[in-house]
């Protein structure tokens, strides 16, 4: 299963009957990047707080976008098999995910976008068609770092995710972005984005009485 990376404690920590499920997805193309490594550092936070793990990497995944094909299925599955049809049942069983995506040319990566596009035959299901129940409620994170300064491209990424989020009944919880961080590993020298990442898993990783 290349590109879903179970983390080794999250056995232990189910041992302990965890309660939360906590999903995050890479949508970098840069393993170990600055979007990765703030991901990892959300986990943590995560199981810092009792919960359990898994981590997918959309980069090592085969998968298209939406081919809009003309007949589509109207159940909310969609029909092209491939690696997606992993991915649409974790984000479904999942308490919390968390979407970390560096920011290219002003919104989120490609990986990123075709992996929400793909949720179309869902949404079409669930808003058009009514033929699906809505999903159980989750709540969502948003991660991101781009090399400049501008605003409005965290806010068009955003609302990319807002979009996502809204058709799998998250919640827009938790967002962070970090901004001047462009090479490889950048992200290791800001503290304050790093410690920011793990607080952000630690709070949603906790469950709600």
């Amino acid at each position: 299963m290349i590109g879903f990376v179970l983390y080794a404690w999250q056995a232990k920590i189910c041992s302990r009957r965890c309660k939360i499920k906590v999903l995050g997805i890479n949508g970098s193309p840069r393993l170990r990047g600055n979007c990765d490594i703030l991901l990892d550092r959300a986990l943590e936070g995560a199981v810092s707080a009792g919960a359990a793990t898994e981590k997918i990497f959309l980069n090592k995944l085969t998968y298209r976008g939406c081919q809009e094909c003309p007949d589509a299925r109207t159940d909310g599955n969609c029909k092209i098999e491939d690696d997606m049809q992993r991915v649409f049942p974790k984000v479904f069983e999942a308490d919390v995910i968390i979407v970390a995506s560096p920011i290219f040319f002003g919104s989120v990566s490609s990986q990123t976008k075709a992996m929400i596009d793909r949720f179309q035959c869902y949404w079409m299901g669930r808003y058009f068609h009514h033929s699906v129940e809505q999903p159980m409620r989750k709540k969502g994170a948003f991660l991101s770092a781009q090399g400049n300064e501008k605003d409005e491209f965290f806010l068009n990424a955003k609302g990319v995710i807002k979009n996502f989020f809204a058709t799998v009944n998250a919640e827009y919880s938790e967002e962070l972005f970090c901004k001047k961080v462009d090479a490889k590993g950048d992200i290791q020298k800001r503290q304050d984005c790093l410690d920011a990442a793990y607080g952000i898993g630690e709070r949603l990783g906790i469950e709600n009485p």
